[in-house]
């Protein structure tokens, strides 16, 4: 009989330099405090620069803490000016569920832009510095979700909360689709692979501030504790993909039935997140939206 997965399967990661964007709170938080107990250098990516310095005080080990507002292209370009050297691992996990349809600085559906295209252009803007691999939180979400490349922030059509959440989360898988693509087709020695927390009731509550709806929020809480991944257990896909020999391209999941609770296992996805003629078509309309490049 097997051990279930636990984060001493990280090793020692003293001397390895790992970026996790969205590390004040949620998943993020649990992934940083992880990788930092490890031994790693951990990068905090964060809106809030405040708590960000309070967070990496709290978890200790070797950590620094960068500025990066991923609903703002003008913080994502900044980014990577703002710390020097490479990393060996990018972890793109902030990620925001909105309550109202409402827009980035930069004239995107706010969940779009938040999910999909900051992560995007912060990646390839950082490509040629990340000298191991690339891990982006997706979302059993996608399972749900139709582009709309027709219409991608959703101005014509109608505005829902999960649905266009569910969407920029599609978005997400079908990046990783082409990237892993390409990656290959390079020959690059960079990996980059896919994970779905499960369902986190801390994460949903604290990644919006505001906007999560309050109904919700009353409805996680009594039913977190029953059916959700608490912060460490939400971790523990993208730590999955850093510990364990798995193929590149790879989707780690949850291994339960509905993929909302418990420990981390390889997932399957839904055909709509493996169509490459549709991740094509999202890259160019994401490389043309932010002004940056997918050059593997």
């Amino acid at each position: 009989m097997t051990s279930q997965w636990s984060p001493t399967r990280l090793g020692n990661l003293t001397g390895k330099r790992v970026i996790v964007t969205g590390a004040t709170n949620g998943v993020g938080l649990a992934t940083a405090g992880a990788l930092a107990r490890a031994g790693a250098h951990v990068i905090l990516a964060v809106r809030n620069v405040e708590l960000g310095a309070q967070r990496a005080a709290e978890m200790g080990g070797d950590t620094s803490v960068v500025k990066l507002d991923l609903a703002d292209q003008t913080s994502v370009r900044a980014f990577p000016d703002l710390f020097d050297g490479d990393v060996d691992i990018l972890i793109n996990n902030a990620g925001v569920i909105a309550r109202d349809r409402s827009e980035t600085v930069d004239g995107f559906e706010m969940m779009l832009g938040t999910n999909f295209l900051g992560p995007f252009a912060l990646t390839n803007l950082l490509l040629g510095r990340v000298r191991s691999q690339i891990i982006n939180v997706g979302s059993d979400a996608h399972k749900s979700a139709k582009l709309a490349l027709d219409d991608p922030h959703l101005r014509m059509r109608k505005w829902s909360a999960f649905p266009a959440y569910a969407r920029s989360k599609l978005a997400v898988m079908l990046w990783g689709l082409e990237l892993d693509r390409r990656l290959r087709a390079a020959g690059s020695p960079l990996s980059s692979q896919l994970t779905h927390p499960g369902w986190v009731a801390s994460n949903l509550s604290n990644v919006s501030d505001k906007r999560i709806m309050s109904a919700f929020h009353a409805v996680v809480k009594s039913a977190a504790t029953v059916l959700a991944n608490d912060i460490d257990a939400g971790a523990a896909p993208t730590l999955y993909c850093i510990s364990e020999p798995i193929p590149p391209g790879s989707y780690v999941g949850i291994d339960s039935r509905l993929g909302l609770k418990g420990g981390p296992t390889l997932s399957g996805r839904a055909a709509g997140a493996c169509d490459y003629e549709v991740a094509a078509r999202l890259i160019a309309f994401a490389e043309k939206e932010t002004g940056t490049a997918l050059s593997v």
